[in-house]
């Protein structure tokens, strides 16, 4: 039997107290691992105690500022949660490292498949806001400078190339879908991703698509 998600909520109290309950629901799927106020009163723990997926209420810029050092400090997957009508919050906290956001007025379902998605590697993101963030983020990284790519992207297995091509073709595929185009198994699908991020230096589909659209014209030659 597979073992529950473990999920840490982090929020003012009394949104906390309904995100922790809407958490409860939904066991044995998913259990609850702690709650924290906000992400200064995150705790710090160790690999073998660390939750699955940290669920963040997001409404400042400040709180993606400390959401970009948890990122930095653990290897539990971010779900961002918002309330204000200001999606730039939620964009940000991509860029910060959250694998996906949701709205606070979304049903309380799509906050449960969110955790679930991005437990499974996935990025969970509408449409509207995949355009916005990926060209955020091809931006930011084209102003860096660094070394050229161009031996990390010769790495790439032609299989792994055809994987980076139906990606980018469409942001917003689930694996389910991205793996039928392919051929293959979702389990295949995620072997060729890990292989990928770690050949480029990446490390979600977010930051794979902006690669990919920084340097399409190497990826297909």
């Amino acid at each position: 039997m597979p073992s529950s998600i473990r999920v840490h909520v982090v929020a003012p109290e009394l949104f906390a107290w309904g995100l922790a309950r809407l958490v409860e629901t939904a066991a044995p799927a998913l259990a609850l691992a702690g709650v924290s106020r906000d992400l200064a009163a995150y705790p710090s723990m160790d690999a073998s105690a660390e939750p699955d997926v940290v669920v963040v209420h997001v409404e400042t810029a400040e709180a993606n500022e400390r959401l970009l050092d948890l990122h930095g400090q653990s290897r539990a997957k971010i779900l961002a949660v918002g309330g204000s009508a200001d999606d730039s919050l939620l964009d940000a906290a991509i860029l910060a490292g959250a694998r996906g956001w949701v709205r606070a007025s979304d049903p309380p379902d799509t906050l449960l498949r969110a955790i679930e998605k991005v437990h499974q590697g996935e990025v969970w993101l509408d449409r509207g806001a995949t355009g916005r963030i990926f060209v955020a983020m091809a931006r930011q990284q084209g102003g860096r400078s660094g070394h050229p790519e161009q031996d990390k992207i010769a790495t790439l297995t032609r299989r792994e190339r055809q994987t980076v091509a139906a990606l980018t073709q469409d942001s917003s595929a689930n694996g389910k879908r991205l793996a039928e185009r392919l051929h293959i198994s979702e389990n295949t699908l995620r072997n060729h991703l890990t292989s990928i991020y770690s050949k480029l230096g990446l490390s979600n589909r977010v930051e794979l698509y902006a690669f990919a659209q920084r340097h399409k014209r190497q990826l297909v030659d």
